[in-house]
C-alpha cells in the first residue's frame, strides 16, 4: 500500500510540474540540473534532453556571482527572490524573476528549486498604462457614435469603418453567426458585391477561434481562398469576436495589405469587437422587438436602452433590465399598470424627468399585426446638466456684467450731468473708477472667451523651452503693493530649471493663481510663492492662509461656472470660469494644476509643469 501511494505521489508531482505556467528549475548542490519542466523548455528554449544532468547554460557571464551568492542565501536558510536577467538559447537575454529555494531531503539540503516568471520592466508597465488610456480615449468617439444609432445597418457600417481607422487595417467587414453559418453583413473598402456571401461556420475562421476560447486572433496562412482575397495583396487577417447576452454574435475582420498589425492593433481590435457587439446587440433588441413583439429574451436584455413593450390598453406587458436600472423600478412593479411616464405618440419623442431626478428621451412605435407599442427610451441626464449650467452661465453673466456697468453708467451720467460743478480731483476720480471698472469688464470678457475655447478643446499653446523663474518673478512683482493687509514672499531655488510649455498660458495660469490668493484671503497673511524641481517636472505652489476649501470641493472648483458657495466665499463674486481656464491651459501644456490644503491653513495651489530636457547650462542662477 505504501509503495503504490508514493508511485501515485510521484505521478502527481511530475503532472504539477509539468502543467506549470512557470518555468520550474531544479539543481542539486553542484548546480547540475535534476528537474526541467515543460514551462523551462519554453522559456529558455533548451529540451530537457539537453541539459538535464548539466549545469544550466542560462545564467550570464556577469550575473555568476549574484547566482552563486543567491545559492548560498538559500543554502543557509533563506529563501531569494530577485529580478535578474537569464539567457536564451537564440542567445538573446530574458527579464525574469527568480524565487529560489531549498530542496531538501529531510534536514539536509539537497539542492534548490529556481521558479521562473516573466517580470515586466517598471516603465514598460507605464507605456502599457499609458497606451490603454489613449486607446480608451481614441475608442470613446468611436463608441458614442455606435450606441447612438439603433439602424442595425447602420450601426454595422460604422463599425467597419472605424475598425479602419482605428487599427490601420485596409478593410474591414463585420460577418453575423447564424446557426452553423456566417453571412457578411457589412464591408469597408471592399467590393460590394461580395456583401450577403455565406459561409460555413464549422470551415471558418471564426470557428478556429471559438475553438481557441480566445476574442481575438492573428492569420496569416491559407488566406488565398477566403473571400477576403479580393483585396489585393492581402497578407494578414486580425479577426475580434463579437459577444451579446455572453454568446458569440459576430466577428470583426481586419484584413492588412500594406501594413502588418502588432499588439496595439489587437488590442484596439478586441476593445473595438467587444463595443461592437454591444451596439449590434442594441440595435437588433429594438428592431426585433418592433417587428415581433421582442419574443428572443436574450436579445431584449442585451439592449442597453430601456425597452418596454404595452398592450392595446397602454399597460406594461415587458420592461427589459435597463428599464429597471433607470427608473429604479423592478419588472414587477411595473409590469400590469402604466409605465412611469407619458408616452408620445409615434413618431414623436418626448422628454421626461423621473421621481429619481433622471432625465429621458422616450419613442415609441407601433406593432400594427397586434396593436402593442414598444417603447424605447435612453438616459439624456447629462445633456440636461448642460443646458442647465448653460442657463447657470447666463445667469451668473447678467450678474457680473450688471455691477461694473451699473458703475460705469452712474459715473458717466453723473459727469455729463454735473461736469461744470465738480472739481478736477473728483472728475479725474470718476474717470479712474470708469476705466477700472471697464478693465474689470475687459477681464470678465477675456475669461469667458477662454473658458468657450477651453470647452470646445480649441486652446491653442505653443511648446518651447522659457525660463519659469523669470515669469515667475514678473507675475509676483509689485503685488505688496496692492494690499496693505498681504505679504508677498517667493522661494526660488538657484538654477531652477526651465521648462516647456507656452509662456503666455503660464503667465494667466501665475495671475489667476495669485489674484486668487489675495481674494479669498480677505482678511490678509501671507502669500508665498515657491518652486521646485520634482523627477521630470517643475512644481510651482501659491500658498495663502484664507478661507480654504472644502474636501468636497477640491475638484469641483476647477469645473466651469463652479463658484463654491460656503462661508463668506459668498461674497467673492466671478463667473467661475478661472481655475477651469487654469486646469486647462495647464493640461495644453502637458501638465497640470490641483488645489491641496495648506498646513496651518489656507490654500495651496499645485502647478506642474514639464521640465525641460537637456536642461540648459546657461539656467540663470538665483
Amino acid at each position: 500500500m505504501g509503495d503504490e501511494w508514493a508511485g501515485s505521489d510521484d505521478e502527481i508531482a511530475r503532472a504539477a510540474l509539468a502543467s506549470s505556467p512557470n518555468a520550474v528549475v531544479a539543481l542539486d548542490r553542484d548546480q547540475t540540473v535534476l528537474v526541467w519542466n515543460a514551462a523551462a523548455e519554453r522559456v529558455f528554449g533548451w529540451s530537457a534532453e539537453e541539459v538535464v544532468g548539466r549545469r544550466p547554460p542560462i545564467v550570464p557571464d556577469e550575473l555568476t556571482t549574484e547566482h552563486t551568492a543567491a545559492l548560498e542565501r538559500v543554502r543557509t536558510g533563506e529563501p531569494v527572490s530577485l529580478r535578474t536577467r537569464r539567457l536564451h538559447s537564440n542567445g538573446t537575454l530574458l527579464d525574469l524573476r527568480v524565487d529560489i529555494s531549498a530542496l531538501r531531503l529531510g534536514s539536509a539540503v539537497a539542492g534548490y528549486v529556481c521558479v521562473y516568471h516573466p517580470a515586466l520592466a517598471d516603465h514598460v508597465a507605464r507605456e502599457r498604462v499609458a497606451r490603454r488610456a489613449r486607446l480608451v480615449r481614441r475608442l470613446t468617439d468611436v463608441v458614442g457614435d455606435i450606441n447612438s444609432e439603433l439602424e442595425l445597418s447602420a450601426v454595422l457600417d460604422r463599425i467597419s469603418a472605424s475598425l479602419t481607422e482605428l487599427t490601420g487595417a485596409d478593410a474591414g467587414g463585420f460577418v453575423l453567426i447564424e446557426g452553423e453559418r456566417l453571412r457578411l453583413v457589412s464591408t469597408y473598402q471592399l467590393p460590394a458585391s461580395i456583401r450577403g456571401t455565406t459561409t460555413e461556420l464549422r470551415t471558418s475562421l471564426v470557428d478556429k477561434l471559438l475553438r481557441t476560447g480566445k476574442t481575438v486572433m492573428l492569420e496569416s496562412n491559407g488566406l488565398d481562398d477566403l473571400v477576403w482575397a479580393r483585396l489585393g495583396g492581402l497578407h494578414t487577417i486580425a479577426l475580434g469576436l463579437a459577444a451579446v447576452g455572453g454568446r458569440p454574435y459576430g466577428a470583426l475582420y481586419a484584413l492588412f495589405a500594406n501594413s502588418t498589425p502588432g499588439h496595439l492593433e489587437l488590442e484596439l481590435l478586441e476593445l473595438l469587437a467587444g463595443h461592437a457587439g454591444i451596439a449590434v446587440g442594441n440595435a437588433v433588441a429594438y428592431q426585433e422587438a418592433v417587428r415581433q413583439r421582442a419574443h428572443e429574451r436574450a436579445v431584449f436584455d442585451a439592449s442597453a436602452d430601456g425597452i418596454a413593450v404595452l398592450d392595446q390598453s397602454g399597460r406594461v406587458v415587458r420592461w427589459n433590465p435597463a428599464a429597471a436600472e433607470l427608473t429604479a423600478l423592478h419588472g414587477e412593479t411595473v409590469i400590469g399598470g402604466p409605465p412611469p411616464f407619458p408616452v408620445p405618440v409615434a413618431g414623436e419623442k418626448g422628454t421626461f424627468q423621473l421621481d429619481n431626478g433622471r432625465w429621458l428621451d422616450v419613442v415609441s412605435a407601433q406593432i400594427e399585426e397586434t396593436g402593442e407599442v414598444v417603447v424605447d427610451f435612453r438616459d439624456v441626464t447629462a445633456a440636461k446638466e448642460l443646458e442647465e449650467a448653460k442657463d447657470l452661465f447666463l445667469a451668473t453673466t447678467s450678474h457680473e456684467l450688471r455691477t461694473p456697468i451699473t458703475i460705469v453708467r452712474g459715473f458717466a451720467s453723473t459727469l455729463d450731468s454735473r461736469w461744470d460743478k465738480m472739481g478736477d480731483p473728483e472728475r479725474r476720480s470718476a474717470v479712474h473708477t470708469i476705466a477700472e471698472r471697464a478693465r474689470s469688464l475687459g477681464e470678465l470678457m477675456d475669461h469667458l472667451l477662454l473658458g468657450a475655447r477651453a470647452g470646445a478643446d480649441e486652446l491653442k499653446v505653443r511648446i518651447e523651452e522659457f525660463d519659469l523663474a523669470g515669469r515667475i518673478h514678473g507675475a509676483t512683482l509689485g503685488l505688496p503693493d496692492l494690499s496693505d493687509k498681504h505679504r508677498v514672499e517667493v522661494e526660488l531655488p538657484d538654477g531652477l530649471p526651465y521648462v516647456l510649455g507656452d509662456p503666455l498660458a503660464t503667465d494667466i495660469i501665475l495671475g489667476q493663481l495669485l489674484e486668487n490668493a489675495f481674494k479669498y484671503s480677505p482678511r490678509g497673511g501671507l502669500i508665498t510663492v515657491g518652486a521646485w524641481p520634482e523627477e521630470d517636472n517643475v512644481v510651482v505652489v501659491v500658498d495663502d492662509e484664507g478661507v480654504g476649501i472644502a474636501p468636497p470641493d477640491r475638484e469641483r472648483i476647477f469645473e466651469r461656472f463652479v463658484q463654491v458657495d460656503s462661508g463668506d466665499r459668498r461674497r467673492f463674486g466671478g463667473v467661475g470660469l478661472g481655475l477651469y481656464i487654469v486646469r486647462s491651459l495647464a493640461r495644453a501644456q502637458g501638465g497640470d494644476v490641483s488645489a491641496h490644503p495648506r498646513p496651518g491653513g489656507g490654500t495651496r495651489m499645485r502647478l506642474v509643469l514639464r521640465c525641460a530636457s537637456p536642461i540648459r547650462s546657461d539656467t540663470p542662477m538665483r
